[in-house]
């Protein structure tokens, strides 16, 4: 057992069950034992590939969207650019050298990382040196500096924590983790169980809310719903634009998503937290209405694979193949088709950009 199962099993001893939030957060973000605290967990030696590490072509398309949205926007300067959830900084570092095309776009840009992880940090900061341009770390996105801002985030909603909620044949009730009940046979484990007092259905989407069989599961995301709030209303007061990539699904729906990931393979939520990543898949309808409570407007949300080819990513692929060899075009189109096929991330991940009212940022995917 890991050392966060025993901090986890005190807490639910003395308290009793505790929400799929909860399990989530320790799980993740515990100060010493929580799984992005401590580790690296990209690439090959990780648990997991994202896009910005499969190709320098996503950064590269992201940092033009970046740089064409600062010229809608008039070049203010300073921009502050803010990268959610970085991860090693290669995003980052291939956006930066592509944006760098525009002119004065360099001179303007304020860099802010929003990074809770020393071990990322580290990375980001070793990564980051090739662009000559140090960030500024923070741990929240409301300590990030006032004025106009382009916000970048790939998978960063879908690790955050959701509570569960289960129809049952009286109503809706939470989804907790427990420990077992079986008398010790199978030793200490973690299980699910339900809440005893049902729950105040207006947290559940009133289309969902009695048409959902027993059994049915909803999601719900008011951390993320949050964070997307203090966004949207920064791009409001201060002008700019933000955008996020995710894997999810564009309305609201029933099911369990919630899994864990330790060496690229799937694993037991509930066996090893800190050790195992854990992630659900965004409820983009969630981030829609919360960015405009705020008073933004979403475009939004389109298959990840649209965007990129609305971006120009063909013509990317096309131009680093004419210097490669057979071998390098090979992996060349291999990303490509990684990044943009409907049946790897072209589909299920998604995109979506929140901007002020009447801002009509280009390029976008219809």
């Amino acid at each position: 057992m890991s050392d966060l199962f025993d901090i986890i099993k005190a807490e639910i001893t003395a308290d009793g069950p505790i929400s799929v939030a909860r399990y989530m957060d320790l799980a993740l973000a515990h100060p010493e034992h929580g799984y992005y605290k401590k580790q690296d967990p990209l690439g090959e030696d990780g648990d997991f590939t994202t896009a910005p590490e499969i190709s320098q072509m996503f950064g590269e398309m992201v940092g033009l969207w970046a740089a064409v949205v600062w010229q809608a926007m008039g070049q203010p300067d300073p921009l502050n650019v803010v990268e959610v959830g970085p991860g090693r900084g290669t995003l980052m570092a291939d956006a930066l050298r592509a944006a760098y095309a525009m002119d004065d776009f360099d001179d303007a840009v304020r860099l802010w990382m929003v990074e809770t992880s020393p071990a990322l940090r580290a990375k980001q900061k070793a990564t980051l040196a090739q662009t000559l341009m140090m960030p500024a770390w923070r741990d929240r996105f409301e300590e990030v500096g006032s004025g106009p801002l382009v916000v970048i985030g790939n998978e960063f909603f879908d690790a955050l924590p959701v509570h569960q909620y289960e129809r049952c044949d009286d109503g809706w009730r939470e989804r907790l983790v427990g420990l077992n009940d079986d008398g010790g046979k199978d030793g200490d484990k973690f299980e699910y169980c339900l809440s005893e007092q049902l729950i105040d259905s207006c947290v559940i989407p009133q289309d969902l809310r009695n048409s959902t069989p027993p059994g049915g599961i909803f999601e719900h995301q008011p951390v993320s719903a949050e964070i997307m709030r203090q966004i949207a209303k920064r791009v409001v007061e201060h002008g700019g634009a933000a955008l996020f990539f995710d894997y999810g699904h564009g309305k609201h729906g029933i099911g369990e998503t919630l899994q864990a990931v330790k060496g690229h393979a799937f694993s037991d939520v509930l066996a090893n937290p800190g050790n195992a990543d854990l992630t659900t898949h965004v409820d983009f309808e969630q981030l829609m209405i919360a960015a405009r409570e705020a008073g933004a407007e979403v475009l939004g949300p389109v298959p990840q694979g649209a965007f990129l080819e609305r971006l120009g990513m063909r013509q990317r692929a096309d131009t680093l193949m004419m210097n490669a060899s057979q071998e390098q075009m090979a992996e060349i189109d291999a990303a490509y088709a990684r990044l943009t096929d409907a049946d790897q991330m072209g589909t299920l991940f998604k995109v979506i950009a929140v901007v002020p009212p009447g801002f009509d940022v280009p390029p976008w995917a219809e």
